[in-house]
């Protein structure tokens, strides 16, 4: 293991589409207001795989990917003085300038200097990263390092509920039974969303989804539409989360939404794709979509009150994992392992 003092570290480079490379690289320093993290563990996002695939980001390359991790702290850098050497801690992977209009907002993306760690710049593929301290929040101790690495995708989740304003006795359909579908299914259980319906082909992870909260699934997209009507007093859903990224989801999500019903746009689809929309049907209805991607600032700190307080079950998350020395196989294997829910890489 790489000691703090030396002034490398091991990383796994993503050199190209599909080809890892686990190098030694420079370990980056701790600048002002910045802290140098350990990095302990790593999920595989659907978008670092994307970015695997060459599908996106692909002009960053070559690049040390990943976003979803904990670690503890290793070094402070000048200036920072609310966190210890050793603190386990969850970082915000969203830097944005901190002074526009969409920062001040909690909208970082849209910030026009918006950076992301291990999408736009290099991420916790690695022994060490160093970040802004103002993104890093101090974990409980107790809470195992495979859980808080969840705490990223779950802010994803948390955001999307919150930009819905999904609450209790609403109707929900999440739209893709994968990773973050089956978050979404357990914070809507714990928010008191009723029914919750799943959609996926794969009746295995429609299965997980009912086994930790939703109330019915289905693995035929044709018989979605019955099913929802049926289950909704023949209205429609009160939200749609489409989680896939198909255009032809989210055609289908028009089609299950009640008169006045809302459309939680998650799933990212190719960058050409468009939706056509009814306008005066949505005008006429009082329809309503909007966006939501990644979690941030407060997204953060409520997923990690959420997972310290188990509210959310992460054994099918936390089954899966391999070493750095092994993120070839692991990405390579992704897609032959729907069962695995998460798969993580131990630093």
């Amino acid at each position: 293991m790489t000691d703090v003092a030396c002034n490398t570290m091991r990383a796994a480079v993503l050199t190209a589409p599909g080809t890892f490379e686990l190098r030694e690289v420079p370990r980056p320093l701790a600048g002002r207001d910045e802290v140098l993290i350990k990095i302990s563990r790593v999920g595989i996002c659907g978008t670092d795989f994307h970015i695997f695939n060459g599908h996106y980001a692909a002009e960053n390359l070559p690049m040390i990917p990943g976003h979803e991790f904990t670690g503890e702290v290793a070094e402070l850098g000048e200036g920072v003085r609310d966190l210890t050497v050793g603190q386990p801690v969850v970082v915000d992977m969203n830097i944005g300038c901190g002074r526009c209009f969409w920062c001040r907002r909690n909208e970082i993306l849209n910030c026009p200097d918006m950076q992301q760690m291990g999408i736009t710049m290099d991420g916790a593929f690695s022994e060490y990263l160093a970040v802004p301290a103002r993104l890093v929040i101090p974990a409980p101790s107790d809470i195992p390092s495979e859980v808080l690495a969840l705490t990223e995708p779950l802010a994803c989740v948390v955001r999307c509920a919150r930009k819905a304003n999904i609450t209790f006795g609403q109707s929900v359909v999440v739209l893709g039974a994968g990773p973050i579908g089956n978050l979404h299914v357990q914070l809507l259980r714990t928010i008191g969303a009723a029914p919750i319906i799943v959609a996926d082909l794969s009746e295995e992870r429609v299965q997980m989804a009912l086994d930790v909260g939703a109330d019915f699934g289905v693995t035929d997209p044709d018989a979605l539409e019955s099913l929802v009507r049926d289950k909704t007093a023949g209205r429609g859903a009160d939200v749609v989360i489409e989680s896939v990224g198909l255009p032809a989801r989210y055609r289908q999500a028009t089609q299950l939404i009640r008169k006045g019903g809302h459309i939680a746009a998650f799933g990212i689809t190719g960058a050409e794709e468009a939706l056509d929309l009814n306008i005066v049907e949505t005008i006429l209805q009082e329809n309503s979509i909007k966006g939501s991607v990644a979690g941030m600032g407060q997204d953060m700190h409520d997923a990690l009150t959420l997972l310290a307080h188990a509210r959310i079950k992460t054994d099918r998350f936390t089954a899966a994992s391999f070493d750095l020395e092994e993120i070839q196989q692991a990405f390579d294997t992704l897609s032959e392992r729907p069962g695995d829910l998460k798969t993580q890489i131990v630093i």
